[in-house]
């Protein structure tokens, strides 16, 4: 956590004999702690996820002359995919670029990030940061003991081993990882077996026949290498209804530590990187299916028909469940709908 700053080294080390291998170890601990369960790249190359946060930590180091910086642990290195966003709420991880509705078992308004057909597209995903849903999402994670830093929506599909999962007809009697509760619901109602577990872990679980198709974002379809073993590609070129909400976070007890001006950093360099993560995110789209074709899998896209029979079974169950967990669930729920 940045709780010591290098002006304090300095003097710690003209006032005493403060060694520079002690001096390094302390500046170290000075170093934001950025994690992700992503795969590893540069800041030029690799996941867009990954990439965003090194853009960051680049940015927040020369924008403050070095004073503020940050360090990325990719691939769930630093902890475990699941205990990130507790994490941030205690105090004990700085930074996390995670999907929200992996929350959604510590904190059930958070499944909204990934609720089915609730977000159709880019547009409406980017209008949520200044509407009335956005205020109140950013209001509901400052009480739980976290805080937004860039607001970030990526457009998904299905990929699948032995038969195409475009219309709900496709899902009955299939094994199918959804991402959410809600998306879970969804999925039952159609008739799927559902699976849980974190997208790092889905190309084992359909390597092994755990799972026979897969619900996540297009970056995620790249990164993890499915096309190695799924036959059939449903996109997000054109319609989708799995939409997942995935920011970079940050501990409110980390930040309110920090000095006002660093405070105020972190916040303009995570605005700053939206639109990168929006451009990203649309290429992958597209780009996710050239990878999956010349895999040999077939690709297929979703229509407005089709979107629609999905929307009548999430409206009729993961809507409707939501709504009625909590009066805020409810609030969350109505104000999103207004942007459809």
């Amino acid at each position: 956590m940045m709780a010591i700053t290098r002006r304090a080294i300095v003097q710690a080390a003209a006032g005493a004999a403060i060694s520079p291998l002690a001096a390094r170890a302390l500046a170290q601990e000075g170093t934001l702690k950025i994690s992700h369960q992503f795969p590893s790249g540069t800041i030029a190359e690799g996941d867009f996820r990954d990439r965003l946060c090194r853009r960051f930590a680049a940015d927040i180091e020369k924008r403050s002359n070095g004073a503020l910086k940050a360090a990325v642990y990719p691939g769930s290195s630093l902890m475990k995919t699941n205990s990130q966003f507790s994490a941030m709420r205690k105090g004990a991880l700085d930074l996390s670029l995670v999907p929200l509705s992996y929350a959604g078992g510590e904190v059930p308004e958070t499944n909204i990030g990934l609720m089915p057909a609730l977000v159709p597209s880019y547009e409406v995903g980017s209008a949520w940061k200044t509407a009335e849903v956005g205020k109140l999402l950013a209001k509901t994670l400052d009480d739980k003991g976290v805080l937004i830093v860039s607001w970030i929506w990526q457009g998904g599909g299905v990929a699948s081993k032995n038969a195409p999962l475009v219309a709900p007809a496709d899902a009955k009697g299939m094994k199918v990882r959804g991402g959410s509760r809600e998306m879970d619901m969804m999925l039952k109602e159609a008739g799927a077996s559902v699976i849980s577990l974190p997208s790092n872990e889905i190309y084992a679980a359909m390597q092994t026949g755990a799972m026979e198709a897969a619900m996540t974002s297009s970056t995620s379809f790249i990164s993890f290498k499915l096309e190695e073993i799924a036959k059939h590609l449903t996109t997000a070129r054109n319609k989708a209804y799995w939409f997942m909400f995935e920011p970079l976070m940050i501990s409110k007890e980390v930040f309110y530590k920090l000095p006002k001006a660093h405070q105020d950093l972190i916040m303009a360099v995570g605005a700053e990187q939206e639109k990168f993560a929006t451009d990203a995110a649309r290429a992958d789209d597209k780009i996710v299916a050239d990878v999956y074709t010349k895999a040999g899998a077939k690709c297929y896209d979703i229509d407005n028909a089709t979107l629609g029979k999905w929307q009548a079974i999430a409206k009729a169950t993961a809507w409707k469940d939501y709504s009625e967990h909590n009066d805020t669930c409810k609030a969350l729920m109505a104000a999103a709908q207004k942007l459809l």
